[in-house]
């Protein structure tokens, strides 16, 4: 009776060990979070430090395109990504079934249109070559960029969703020339003009506010977001990184940081 009482306490011992380690698990764990280089690497930087304060451990993984960050959040590689906008992760969704959700806001950084050769759209030739990102979203934001600046007009019904079919009206003739979108800035001697997202412009040394020779309004429909696996978004860890991403702290680093060129969406 004493070895049966013996193996049951030893049992009993087991059992509670394993109960107390599944929280050290999980603390130890570190969420991978995707982000392309530049301002979002260097943000998600600052915020592993702020989010360590709470007990969150994050890498972070660089990528250089939009595709593959959702592709690596979809197939489990990436805890979560922070570098697209809404409509982009919208278009993910419906184009390859991803099962992701927007848990928060994070940056807008206003899409410019920059050029080596002219100092304003007004100067551009007929038939001038004008880059735009080749990805739908995007593509359709700088068309609808260069529709603000009277350069052309789109079929109204198109909404933010709009490609070159969708030019209704294009009075001089515009070429408009769908790269990738990382490539657009390395494309500029190539090109008469081209719109290029926030991000990259900042990669390559362009500043929104002075170099562009056009600027989309900032208060416009692009601001980027926090992406996890839906059956993710409650989970504890989830509220830290937002936590973390939304202190004052990461809102004065953006600031102090960025300038005008990257605001603060939350």
């Amino acid at each position: 009776m004493k070895r049966r009482q013996l193996l049951q306490w030893f049992a009993g011992l087991g059992v509670v060990a394993s109960l107390a380690a599944g929280p050290a698990l999980a603390q130890d764990k570190t969420y991978k979070i995707g982000v392309t280089a530049g301002p979002h690497a260097q943000i998600l930087e600052f915020v592993k430090g702020i989010a360590a304060q709470d007990g969150l451990k994050i890498e972070v993984v660089e990528f250089s395109d939009y595709v593959q960050p959702n592709a690596a959040l979809a197939a489990g590689d990436l805890d979560a990504n922070s570098y697209q906008h809404l409509p982009y992760l919208d278009a993910q969704i419906k184009d390859r079934g991803y099962t992701l959700s927007n848990v928060g806001y994070t940056i807008t950084f206003p899409m410019g249109i920059y050029s080596k050769k002219v100092k304003s759209l007004d100067e551009l030739k007929n038939g001038a070559r004008v880059g735009i990102p080749n990805d739908p979203t995007n593509g359709g934001r700088a068309l609808l960029v260069l529709e603000s600046q009277g350069i052309l007009k789109l079929n109204p019904d198109a909404g933010l969703k709009a490609t070159p079919l969708d030019i209704v009206d294009n009075p001089k003739k515009l070429n408009i020339v769908e790269l990738d979108a990382a490539q657009l800035p390395r494309s500029l001697s190539d090109l008469d003009a081209a719109a290029v997202n926030g991000n990259y412009a900042a990669s390559a040394g362009l500043d929104p506010v002075t170099d562009a020779i056009a600027i989309e309004d900032a208060k416009g429909p692009y601001a980027n977001i926090i992406a996890v696996r839906t059956e993710d978004k409650d989970q504890a860890w989830v509220a830290k990184l937002v936590k973390a991403y939304h202190s004052p702290e990461t809102k004065d680093f953006v600031l102090k940081t960025f300038k005008n060129s990257v605001i603060a969406s939350w």
